[in-house]
């Protein structure tokens, strides 16, 4: 039951020079980038040399997280390493998907451009704000949203962090609401309300885009953020149902260890999933792959 999970970073952890150690040291990681590079000329520039400025912008954060995840994920699979499972945070989910053979990279990388197109244009129809919940429970978090117009918990991220989403003049209040409940609430530097509502636009116009996408059976178990199961069924469903619902990362690191994970290598950028992963469940191993010293000693 000794099963090793592949985890996909998401984006907000992005930052200047991601991906350069993994592309100058390994020939896959490298493959990855430079398709990356031939579709969307510019986006080793960005990877490598863009500013967080830069990168901040929706329209540049996804296709630049989303490559440097797959390519660790490529630098990974060339040491020999197969995983059992794989799951993905967010835009994480993508890379997930095309690693797991549901589609071609080219044409996950591709959707991932449409995707971030699609959130940007929504944001800016919708503007909202996000901030993360921590020291109270989700379901106290609910609680506390129920109170407000348009505040929704958006990523169940471990049992003492939940990220809510909510309209911009509802979010201080809706933070001092938590800091009244005895937790803590941090406003993040994102460009819109994420995995709620107010992405219901995107959600539409990516279930549009899917139906012109061809989608093939998994080679590995993908765990959905929508489900926190297993994809089957309607898989272009659970794509674009992704962007407008809630992401059910404690849930799905939960499962995976069920059906007997033990090992959880977050690949990309960061090491946010690692750090949610040791609070949900102590016991698990979890380790980040993002440059040369982490492929190294990797076994």
């Amino acid at each position: 039951m000794n099963k090793t999970a592949l985890v996909f970073s998401g984006q907000g952890a992005q930052y200047p020079g991601m991906g350069k150690e993994l592309y100058d040291c390994s020939p896959a990681a490298r493959e990855v980038f430079d398709m990356a590079e031939r579709l969307r000329p510019g986006t080793l520039r960005q990877c490598f040399e863009g500013t967080k400025e830069e990168l901040s912008v929706t329209i540049n954060t996804q296709p630049c997280v989303f490559i440097t995840d797959l390519a660790a994920a490529a630098a990974v699979a060339e040491k020999g390493i197969k995983p059992d499972f794989v799951a993905g945070f967010s835009l994480g989910e993508i890379a997930a998907l095309a690693f797991s053979g549901i589609m071609p990279y080219e044409t996950a990388f591709k959707l991932v451009c449409k995707r971030a197109e699609l959130m940007d244009k929504a944001a800016k129809e919708n503007p909202g704000a996000m901030a993360a919940v921590m020291k109270i429970t989700p379901e106290k978090t609910e609680e506390i949203c129920r109170g407000f117009k348009q505040a929704y918990p958006v990523n169940y991220n471990s049992p003492a962090q939940t990220v809510v989403a909510a309209a911009e003049d509802e979010i201080d209040e809706l933070c001092v609401r938590v800091k009244e409940a005895k937790g803590k609430a941090v406003k993040l530097a994102v460009s819109g309300a994420f995995h709620s509502p107010f992405m219901n636009s995107a959600a539409e116009g990516m279930t549009e885009y899917l139906k012109d996408v061809e989608l093939k059976e998994p080679e590995i178990p993908v765990y959905s953020n929508f489900s926190a199961e297993p994809y089957e069924g309607d898989y272009r469903l659970l794509i674009s149902s992704q962007i407008n619902h809630p992401v059910k990362w404690q849930k799905s690191v939960e499962n995976m260890i069920a059906a007997g994970a033990q090992r959880f290598i977050e690949v990309g950028v960061g090491k946010t999933l690692t750090g949610l992963i040791k609070k949900i469940n102590s016991e698990a191993e979890a380790l980040n792959i993002e440059n040369k010293e982490g492929l190294d000693a990797l076994k």
